[in-house]
């Protein structure tokens, strides 16, 4: 079904429309937040609470352009808040997440996490506003003007922030090969 007719009927009262919604998004959205906090438990409260938001303003929702990337940004705004109130800085997955989907070769399995891990360690010495360019870029499949409008900054900003980024992660991976 289409986002804009999911909106529509949940904006009058439809529950079916707003599980269709979250049932459509969840995974999208946690992935983000995973990304950007790189802690799996305020991954999950980030995406519970903006969907409790979401559902609670149903009536007070104007248009709403593109559903997914408003979802994003009401995710990656409530990371902000929550990394802001707990001033908790970004820890590893490695103890939170792992790469068990539908991989069947135990050494496949093993080889993946330990990738999983690595890029995960590599993003979180990343400073944030690269790495939440990055994951807005990758994860949240933004464009960069999108991600300027939302962030507030011009568009070479944004860019600049992922070029930097991409850059630093390749040093800190290529560092790691090397060990």
């Amino acid at each position: 079904m289409k986002d804009k007719l999911l909106v529509y009927k949940f904006k009058q009262g439809s529950r079916d429309a707003l599980r269709q919604i979250y049932e459509k998004y969840r995974d999208y959205l946690f992935i983000l937040a995973v990304a950007l906090s790189h802690d799996v438990n305020l991954a999950e409260d980030a995406v519970h609470d903006t969907f409790i938001t979401f559902a609670e303003k149903a009536g007070k929702l104007e248009t709403v352009v593109n559903l997914k990337a408003f979802l994003a940004t009401c995710v990656a705004n409530r990371i902000r808040d929550l990394m802001r109130k707990q001033q908790k800085q970004p820890v590893s997955l490695e103890k939170n997440c792992s790469a068990t989907s539908e991989v069947d070769e135990p050494s496949r399995r093993i080889i993946l996490n330990e990738q999983l891990q690595q890029l995960s360690l590599a993003l979180a010495e990343l400073p944030f506003e690269q790495r939440e360019v990055i994951a807005l870029r990758i994860h949240g499949q933004m464009r960069f003007r999108i991600i300027a409008q939302f962030l507030g900054i011009s568009v070479n900003t944004v860019k600049g922030r992922y070029r930097y980024g991409i850059s630093s992660l390749r040093s800190i991976l290529d560092k790691e090969v090397k060990k």
